[in-house]
């Protein structure tokens, strides 16, 4: 039967519960170990509250309650899938991914950003995306070395 034959709140329900999928970078799938464990437990947790969603009974509460961990389940689940860790560096003498590299601006501003993968990544928790200007200019430097993002110049002081 067509929803257009059912009752209102089962039509504004279909509609809830149709998410279109998250977005899945064309990156390859880059993770430190950490962001490895991250993505475990971010499934984990799409999965129990896919499990608590599912337990409710009233049909049209449950899809729309379970849309959002159903959406999260499957990207994360393809994430784990797709993800390539990549070991810690062990050089210091120029930036890599995994590295932490603080660099100073023009303007005076000293920052410091560790270089992870796509999910991983959050600036005002001091990480950022491999895949990030900031990052691409940054990888393959050394301490000393000055790069230039857009109209920014940015000269590497230390790599850990």
């Amino acid at each position: 039967m067509s929803v257009a034959f059912t009752k209102e709140e089962s039509a504004e329900t279909a509609s809830e519960t149709l998410l279109p999928d998250r977005p899945i970078s064309p990156h390859p799938n880059l993770v430190t170990e950490a962001g490895w464990k991250a993505l475990e437990l971010q499934l984990d947790q799409a999965r129990k509250a896919y499990d608590a969603a599912s337990t409710i009974e009233d049909v049209n509460e449950r899809r729309r309650q379970a849309a959002s961990p159903l959406r999260d389940l499957r990207y994360f689940a393809e994430r784990l899938r797709t993800a390539q860790v990549v070991p810690a560096p062990t050089s210091t003498e120029a930036v890599a991914f995994g590295s932490t590299v603080t660099f100073a601006r023009k303007d005076g501003r000293v920052q410091t950003y560790r270089i992870v993968g796509e999910d991983e990544a959050d600036p005002k928790a001091g990480s950022i995306s491999y895949v990030s200007p900031v990052a691409r200019a940054l990888t393959g430097k050394a301490v000393g070395d000055v790069v230039n993002v857009g109209d920014q110049e940015l000269e590497i002081i230390a790599i850990a």
